[in-house]
């Protein structure tokens, strides 16, 4: 793409594999691209070059932003409660920008986009009780490395889903 063209990203759920995958399609193709292949969510946007920017690193604690996409590659399902609290806290910090809502089997799934890299993130909302937000956060602290105990936090155990 280049600077200042409008493209869709789309987001597609692979019912053979449980995955989802992003593309991103030319505003000139998308009417077709949607037809042939319906996407699950999708949003308009404008490329902007990515700025690469770099910095020295100041501490060996992992960022959140880094955290966040190793929990996500690592698919521990035991690692849920901190990825969303990961996610809240980026989206406050205006690094991931929520671009839709999904509700699905697996709950509500929140979709957010990386500003700077573009990359898409889908996070199930574990739907956290007032009284387990603050261990998720002390959890989150840890594993960013900021909590006093600099040991590697073991997560929380995710709570079942009620029956249907």
């Amino acid at each position: 793409f280049e600077e200042g063209e409008k493209f869709y990203t789309a987001i597609y759920f692979d019912k053979k594999s449980g995955d989802y995958s992003r593309r991103d399609v030319s505003a000139e193709a998308w009417e077709q691209d949607s037809q042939d292949h319906p996407p699950f969510s999708f949003w308009k946007s404008t490329y902007e070059k990515p700025q690469t920017e770099v910095r020295p690193e100041v501490t060996p604690r992992e960022n959140a932003s880094a955290l966040l996409q190793r929990l996500i590659h690592e698919e521990d399902p035991t690692t849920e409660q901190a990825r969303y609290i990961l996610a809240l806290m980026l989206e406050r910090k205006r690094i991931l920008a929520p671009t839709a809502v999904k509700h699905s089997e697996a709950g509500r799934l929140l979709m957010y986009e990386n500003k700077k890299t573009g990359e898409v993130f889908v996070i199930r909302d574990p739907e956290l009780r007032l009284d387990e937000i603050e261990t998720m956060q002390e959890e989150v602290a840890t594993l960013l490395g900021f909590a006093k105990n600099e040991s590697k936090a073991k997560p929380t155990a995710v709570r079942p889903e009620p029956a249907s």
